[in-house]
């Protein structure tokens, strides 16, 4: 895509006014960094920070047959959830394969369903959800074009949601619920739900109060982050990026999301595939890898084992938080036990590893 095809949020211009490093990224041009990814990094671990995630998907799914239609595409399990409460899954290809992760909410509207989806996949998406429809009395609609949104993550964002913002709503809710409420008389959603590894919450609103919030949030000191600490955040905490730790060739039962895989719900797209893979045996899985020397694994290298090559990094870095050169793999089955010992290879050396838990820092919010 040529860079002045690339779709701009509602927030570019003052990404660019603060000097930010800007890149292509799922179709937008979006902030990569600020000042520097450690700084931002950091913010988000110690105190707050808050980026925009303009660029992701907004997905209405209404009518009859809203439940029993989004319980097909979806891997989770939303019969009888109450309203205010958001599942994580996946959408599956027949095959096992997987089309996109995302967060289902459940609307306070009746037979309604709102979808987030990751702004990469958005159209293909879009299109897949409603290709599945047929027979099903619901109405899709792609609403992202109405939505901006910010996602203030880190240990201050609830005081900062009901001190700066005035959100005191906010401040009542249990992580993966929300809220509708309003922003100066514009509606918004609120949830407790974030990609950071840290409490936080993610604010949609019309792109116009987006805007509004976002110079509330800056005039109070509030770091703005770019996708390159976002990565490395949600990498720490052992969350998977759609395209490196799951993808159409990947399953979530590969990707060790098996827990957001309701099997006993009844029928979904992909079911079958997943039980064959389950009865047959993983012959892959992904794995946290540490290596013991400060050589930064990057995805697309080559796990080998005694010159063999057995798996391949999906993503890694030096870790900001704990100081460790880790990364997580995608490895045969007869090296993704914990402790089995491997090796990386960065250029012309490889480098040995000890195959670990995938998540690689635990915080210590709870609510």
């Amino acid at each position: 895509m040529e860079k002045e095809e690339l779709l701009k949020t509602c927030l570019h211009d003052r990404h660019v006014a603060l000097g930010a490093q800007m890149s292509p990224f799922g179709g937008f041009i979006m902030p990569i960094q600020y000042s520097s990814i450690i700084d931002e990094h950091n913010a988000v671990r110690n105190d707050a920070g808050m980026f925009d995630v303009s660029h992701m998907g907004e997905i209405t799914v209404c009518g009859p047959d809203a439940e029993k239609f989004v319980n097909f595409i979806f891997t989770n399990d939303v019969s009888g959830i109450p309203c205010g409460k958001i599942l994580y899954g996946m959408m599956l290809y027949p095959d096992g394969g997987t089309v996109d992760d995302l967060l289902v909410y459940k609307e306070f509207e009746k037979d309604s369903f709102f979808l987030v989806v990751n702004a990469s996949n958005t159209d293909k998406d879009y299109e897949w959800i409603c290709a599945q429809a047929e027979g099903y009395d619901v109405d899709i609609r792609n609403c992202s074009a109405q939505w901006g949104e910010i996602a203030l993550q880190g240990p201050s964002a609830e005081r900062l949601m009901t001190e700066v913002l005035g959100i005191h709503a906010a401040a009542e809710l249990a992580f993966y619920t929300y809220c509708r409420t309003q922003w100066k008389g514009s509606g918004m959603i609120v949830s407790r739900t974030g990609y950071t590894g840290e409490d936080g919450f993610e604010i949609y609103c019309s792109p116009d109060a987006i805007c509004g919030i976002w110079d509330a949030l800056f005039d109070a000191g509030v770091m703005p982050c770019g996708l390159g600490c976002r990565d490395t955040l949600r990498f720490e905490a052992g969350l998977p990026l759609y395209g490196h730790e799951l993808s159409e060739s990947i399953t979530p039962l590969e990707a060790e999301l098996g827990m957001f895989v309701k099997f006993d719900k009844g029928d979904f797209i992909g079911r079958e595939a997943l039980l064959a893979q389950k009865e047959a045996g993983l012959q892959r899985r992904i794995v946290g890898i540490e290596i013991q020397d400060r050589a930064v694994p990057r995805a697309g290298y080559p796990v080998e084992v005694e010159g063999v090559q057995v798996g391949v990094v999906t993503t890694g870095y030096r870790s900001i938080s704990t100081d460790r050169s880790v990364c997580v793999a995608m490895v045969g089955k007869e090296y993704a036990s914990l402790d089995a010992q491997v090796e990386i290879r960065i250029r012309k050396r490889t480098f040995p590893g000890t195959v670990c838990k995938k998540r690689f820092y635990t915080t210590n919010y709870k609510k």
